[in-house]
């Protein structure tokens, strides 16, 4: 989609969403005062019972409201009926809050220009543990359709535990006893892509399945509720990826260097249960115990031809076309695809419990204890195979012609058919495998299975209690501790024949005939197609051997980090009035002491070839006021004020203990130490916190319980800050033995560069939020069942990693957000269009061997539509359906480096979803 067009449609249904939210506000307004000579009985109206979207929006309208801290929400529509497929699409329609997708689906989530390192995500109130490699939630593992609603807050509170820099998240399932009614639901849906398969193995279609039970007994004393989904969703994605842009000739004209390009079929499947068990006695007693368990199991089918060019035996020919310094059209020669057939797997299980008991004595005191468990592991398989013409050195070449649109990828012309089974075989075409650690071999692929484990035990014990001691109407005081271990394990191998090629292991072999599968079309690249075979045919028939990777970098990827939190917290509520106006709210301190401790690899000088065990951590101890007001203005005006400290703890994959080691040739006479022959990389276990000083206005308007106008405003000043790339100067003199006499007399420094992260300088953060939610009538009875949602953001930052340098680029921040939906309900008809625009902003993506890489991502809007239809009465009373269509437009998800859009890095397309659903609640 032109990125004109796209703007247009954002800017299209933010002006008509803000005008119309000018208008409604006016009228709502007038609307406040009766007119003159109106009696009370004139305005009297028939109570209503609202329910579907209304109720949904009610609900989490009253939440904010009546909130101290400044907070969004998100609340079903009813029980198992959220209002988005997934939770981080939900949260993604909130202002300031934004989602980067992954393989089509939202997944990760940023607030107010802060990346998912920096939230929190609870559930239930309990921080979570995450399946990712860092802290940042995967919102994929929860399932909407077994969730209640969600809190979001953006100012800190006291009594909160695990509060993000960002923002706290917290997930929330359904309260029985609260509840107060039995309720027996079920909901299924059919589910498809406009983009037919794109492998011959794969699937097009899947389905949902959730079902919720709620019940009270025992005079109401004892409530359970218990919801099972399940999903299996499959996508495909086009996908271009380039290597990158290398300049050629006398004028450096950037040119395409490499490209890998793949058809992707993804297939999602996950199990999720949430059990949750209350017994209340009495008004003095209440315990609850809270079980979630979530089963994730993905599938990525993913073939294409890599195109090595400028960076290879390639050869550009003259006479290419160039426009603006770029080159947009050419022709390579000698050009050596790699084919390949690759197989991605991942299995995570996350798993929580959590119990809370509360009791209140006689003097007014309430004692609450509760315990918290979070578990996630989670095993991925990268598996690629690598087939071509020949081994490197043999085997037909390719001539491609070429031609680049700047910001959409490139085209190719072959003059080689990549379908022919007859030229086609098992190899390693580039002889990737030639430097390979205990000598050449024949990679004719690579198995890469990384594992994680995250483990977090807490426990709460607090003490609370109302008071009349002037303007403090409670008091909290609360200890919580908390251990969190997690751990990384990578496990990589080479594809082989047999052996290394010493050992007189092949170096090619044919594709078993089993195995092949068909073709493949690659007409995204221009290129007819491939030929399409199984690779886990060929690894269960012994056609592969699998050799271990020896490079001793490998094993300094594993590592473990533990962090053992003790926070204690007083925490006063206030109701009392500045001159006449009231002001409610609440003050509070943490004080939070950390010990954090990592187990890592590190390269021993004695035997390099063994990597030895290394240990590291530090302790310290961090003190967080916060400061939440409410002023009520009168006529439902609030001016909410918030001030506090936060802090984030660092990547875990920074606090690593683990070093690598690094010997360049290239620089084996330089003098220069930045560029020597050593070098070495790694974490650093003694990293701090990340800290913000933060500033929050809200001027909220509120009409009645369906409607609201907000005006917020933040600042944070943010120090300690990480710097991932910071450098040392290190002596590698007890590595000189490793060269030969005749390296070390032209050694030119035995002094290098060690990187890695360490807390810099810092910056700010800054924004500001325009959010509404009205009804139709407020302007107009005839509109009455017509509703806006619309929220627009503005967000601006200055970061420095040390005083020379210059302002980064903040991971997640996109500086324009809007978000918009028109919605329509009447007589159990509803009809839905949201459309969400981002700014461009830096991602986190996959790089070389999966590891966790930062590229600049596109702007994007995404389209989505809903209408449904609920029989409210007669036999089929209870029964809805629904008929759901996601990314309607195809929105691409591109990536560009160096700040220039015409040096396109990935595009990729998902082609629409749709959802046909049937709904039956009891």
């Amino acid at each position: 989609m032109d990125i004109r067009f796209k703007l247009r449609r954002a800017a299209l249904m933010s002006g008509a969403a803000t005008g119309l939210a000018l208008l409604l506000a006016a009228g709502a307004a007038q609307a406040q005062t009766p007119a003159a000579g109106q009696t009370t009985e004139d305005n009297a109206v028939e109570e209503i019972t609202v329910t579907g979207i209304r109720a949904s929006i009610e609900n989490s309208i009253a939440l904010k409201k009546a909130s101290s801290s400044i907070v969004e929400t998100v609340s079903a529509e009813d029980i198992g009926k959220l209002p988005d497929t997934s939770i981080a699409e939900s949260l993604a329609r909130l202002p300031g809050l934004t989602a980067q997708r992954l393989d089509g689906r939202a997944q990760s989530i940023s607030v107010r220009g802060l990346g998912p390192d920096f939230n929190t995500v609870l559930l239930n109130g309990r921080e979570q543990v995450s399946t990712s490699d860092n802290r940042g939630v995967e919102f994929d593992q929860y399932p909407s359709e077994i969730l209640s609603g969600v809190v979001v807050y953006k100012t800190p509170d006291a009594g909160v535990v695990g509060q993000g820099l960002a923002a706290t998240v917290d997930l929330r399932t359904i309260r029985p006893l609260d509840y107060g009614k039995t309720v027996i639901s079920a909901n299924a849906r059919y589910e498809m892509n406009g983009e037919k398969k794109l492998n011959p193995d794969a699937k097009d279609k899947g389905g949902r399945f959730s079902a919720t039970f709620v019940d009270q007994f025992a005079d109401d004393t004892v409530g359970v509720a218990l919801s099972v989904s399940h999903i299996s969703s499959p996508t495909q994605s086009r996908r271009f990826n380039a290597w990158g842009y290398p300049t050629t000739g006398a004028a450096n004209d950037l040119v395409i260097g490499g490209a890998k390009p793949y058809n992707q079929s993804n297939n999602l499947k996950r199990t999720g249960v949430i059990g949750v068990f209350e017994y209340k006695p009495n008004d003095k007693f209440h315990t609850s115990l809270d079980a979630y368990y979530s089963d994730f199991k993905e599938k990525q089918i993913l073939r294409g031809i890599e195109l090595p060019l400028y960076w290879s035996s390639a050869t550009l020919q003259p006479g290419y076309t160039v426009t603006d310094g770029f080159v947009t059209a050419g022709t390579y020669t000698g050009v050596k695809g790699v084919m390949r057939n690759d197989l991605n797997t991942r299995n995570a299980k996350l798993a929580s419990l959590g119990w809370n008991t509360a009791y209140t004595f006689d003097n007014g005191w309430t004692a609450v204890a509760d315990l918290s468990w979070s578990h996630a592991e989670r095993k991925d398989v990268i598996f690629e195979s690598y087939s071509g013409t020949g081994p490197s050195g043999s085997g037909a070449t390719d001539t491609l012609s070429f031609r680049t649109t700047p910001g959409a990828g490139t085209l190719f012309s072959s003059t080689l058919d990549y379908t022919n089974a007859a030229q086609i075989v098992l190899t390693d075409p580039q002889g990737w495998g030639a430097g390979a650690a205990g000598g050449a071999l024949t990679q004719a692929g690579f198995y890469n299975t990384p594992e994680i484990e995250d483990e977090l035990k807490a426990i709460k014990l607090a003490a609370k209690r109302d008071l009349s001691w002037g303007p403090i109407n409670s008091v909290e005081f609360a200890y919580n501790g908390s251990l969190r271990e997690k751990s990384k394990e990578v496990h990589e191998s080479f594809l082989t024949f047999g052996g290394r090629i010493a050992d007189g292991a092949p170096t090619s072999r044919a594709i078993p005939a089993a195995a092949i599968l068909g073709t493949v079309s690659l007409d995204m690249i221009g290129i007819k197609g491939m030929l399409a075979y199984d690779p886990m045919y060929l690894l269960k028939n012994g056609v592969y051997t699998l050799i271990a990777d020896q490079n001793p970098a490998v094993q300094t990827r594993n590592w473990s980090v533990s962090e053992e939190v003790h926070l204690a917290y007083a925490k006063f509520g206030i109701d009392s009035t500045v001159g006449s106006i009231p002001v409610t709210g609440n003050a509070g301190v943490q004080v939070v002491y950390t010990d954090q401790f990592s187990t890592g690899v590190a390269v021993d000088p004695n035997n390099v070839a063994n990597p030895m065990s290394t240990d590291d951590g530090d302790k310290f101890t961090y003190v967080l006021p916060s400061l939440n007001l409410t002023f009520d203005l009168s006529n439902e005006t609030l001016l909410r004020v918030g001030l506090a400290r936060t802090l984030a703890r660092a990547r875990m994959d920074e606090l690593r203990a683990s070093q690598s080691f690094n010997q360049n040739p290239a620089y084996l006479t330089s003098t220069n130490p930045s560029q020597s022959y050593f070098s070495a990389n790694g974490g650093n276990p003694r990293l701090r916190p990340y800290i913000a000083d933060g500033v929050d206005l809200s001027l909220e308007k509120y009409f009645g319980r369906s409607a609201y106008v907000s005006v917020a405003a933040y600042y944070k000043k943010l120090s300690n800050y990480v710097n991932s790339n910071s450098s040392s100067y290190k002596d590698f003199a007890a590595f000189t033995y490793l060269l030969t006499p005749a390296q070390q007399a032209a050694l030119g420094t035995t002094v290098g560069l060690v990187t890695g992260p360490d807390n810099g300088k810092g910056g700010f953060i800054r924004g500001v939020e325009f959010s509404t939610s009205l009804q139709g009538d407020l302007l107009w009875e005839p509109l009455r069942h017509f509703g806006l949602q619309f929220s627009a953001s503005l967000t601006d930052s200055e970061v420095k990693l040390e005083d020379n340098m210059d302002p980064i680029d903040m991971p997640g921040l996109s500086k324009k957000v809007v978000n918009t939906t028109f919605y329509y309900e009447n007589n159990g008809f509803n009809a839905r269009i949201s459309n969400r625009y981002r700014g461009k902003f830096l991602g986190e993506v996959a790089g070389l061997s999966a590891a966790r890489i930062y590229r600049t991502v596109d702007a994007e809007s995404v389209l989505d539509a809903q209408i449904g239809y609920e029989f409210r009465e007669g036999r089929f009373e209870g029964l809805s359906l629904m008929l759901q269509a996601n990314n309607i437009t195809d929105e691409p998800f591109k990536t560009y480096e160096n700040g220039d859009k015409r040096r396109t890095i990935d595009y990729q397309k998902y082609g629409t979803t749709y959802m046909f659903g049937v709904a039956y609640k009891f």
